[in-house]
C-alpha cells in the first residue's frame, strides 16, 4: 500500500490504496514508518507525502473491526502516535498534499508534516459522531490552537467538514491550490527546499516544535535561536551562504552539517 521513490534528494511517499480511500490498518502504518526510515537513511533533503485516488487518507481502516474486541489504545497509542512522532522528526522539510478526505489518522499525518498544501476540494473536520467516536491523532490540539474552543466544538458536534480553502484561511495549513495543481505546487516547493540549507531548515523545524510543544516565551525562544545560529556557523552551508553573498553570486548548498 505504501510506496516510496527518491529522486534528486526528494522522497515521494505515496498512500496507494485508493479503493479504501487510503485508510490505514496496522500493516500500512508499519509500511509508512519504514518508508520514512528509508528516506532518512538515504539522506533526503525534502519529502512529499500524498495519497492516490479520490482522497488523501480517510483515517483508520475499520473494515472488519469488532468494537467489542477493538484495542483502540493499542492502535492509537501503540501504533499511530509513535508513527506521527517519527514522521515529525525526519531531519528534512516535509510536505503533505491534502485532497479529498483528510480525516482522523489522515488529519494526523498532516499535523505531523512541516508544510501542508491543500486542494480546494479537501474535506477536513471531525465526522466521527456517526460512529460514536471522537476526534483523534492530534486533531483536538490543532483545532483548539488554530480555531479556538468554540469553533472546535462546533465542528465536532455538527460533523461539518471544512473545505481546503476554509482550512487555510483559518490558519490550519500552509497554502490552498486548485485540485489539479496542488501536487505540482508541493513537488516544486520540495525541490526548492532540497536545494537549500538543510541544516538551517532542521534548526527551524526544531525551534518551531519547541514553541508548539513547550510553549516557550519570547526570551526563551530567542535564546534557543541564538544557540541554533551559533551551531550553524560550523556548517558548510553557513560558510557557503556568506561567501556567496559577499561574492554576489547564487549559493550552492550541499545540506551537509
Amino acid at each position: 500500500m505504501i510506496e516510496i521513490e527518491i529522486t534528486d534528494g526528494v522522497a515521494e511517499v505515496v498512500l496507494n490504496a485508493p479503493e479504501k480511500l487510503n485508510a490505514l490498518d496496522p500493516a500500512a502504518l508499519a509500511e509508512l514508518g519504514a518508508a520514512y526510515d528509508e528516506a532518512e537513511a538515504a539522506g533526503v533533503r525534502a519529502l512529499v507525502l500524498r495519497g492516490e485516488g479520490r482522497a488523501f487518507c480517510a483515517g483508520r481502516d475499520i473494515a472488519g473491526v469488532d468494537p467489542l474486541e477493538d484495542d483502540v489504545q493499542g492502535y492509537l497509542g501503540g501504533l499511530v502516535e509513535p508513527l506521527l512522532k517519527r514522521m515529525s522528526q525526519l531531519p528534512a522539510p516535509t510536505f503533505a498534499v491534502a485532497h479529498g478526505a483528510c480525516l482522523g489518522v489522515g488529519l494526523g499525518l498532516l499535523i505531523a508534516s512541516d508544510i501542508v498544501y491543500v486542494a480546494d476540494t479537501a474535506k477536513i473536520g471531525s465526522p466521527f459522531k456517526n460512529l460514536g467516536a471522537t476526534l483523534d491523532s492530534g486533531g483536538h490540539a490543532l483545532f483548539v490552537e488554530r480555531l479556538g474552543a468554540h469553533r472546535t466544538m462546533d465542528l465536532i458536534v455538527t460533523g461539518r467538514l471544512m473545505t481546503g480553502a476554509e482550512a487555510v484561511a483559518s490558519g490550519l495549513f500552509s497554502q490552498v491550490h486548485p485540485a489539479d495543481d496542488v501536487l505540482d505546487a508541493a513537488r516544486a516547493a520540495a525541490r526548492t527546499a532540497a536545494s537549500g540549507p538543510t541544516q538551517a531548515f532542521v534548526a527551524s523545524k526544531r525551534l518551531v516544535a519547541s514553541l508548539r510543544d513547550e510553549r516557550l516565551g519570547l526570551w526563551d525562544s530567542m535564546a534557543e535561536e541564538n544557540r541554533a545560529q551559533a551551531a550553524l556557523c560550523d556548517t558548510d552551508d553557513y560558510r557557503e551562504g556568506f561567501a556567496a553573498f559577499q561574492a554576489k553570486r547564487a549559493p550552492e548548498f550541499t545540506g551537509r552539517a
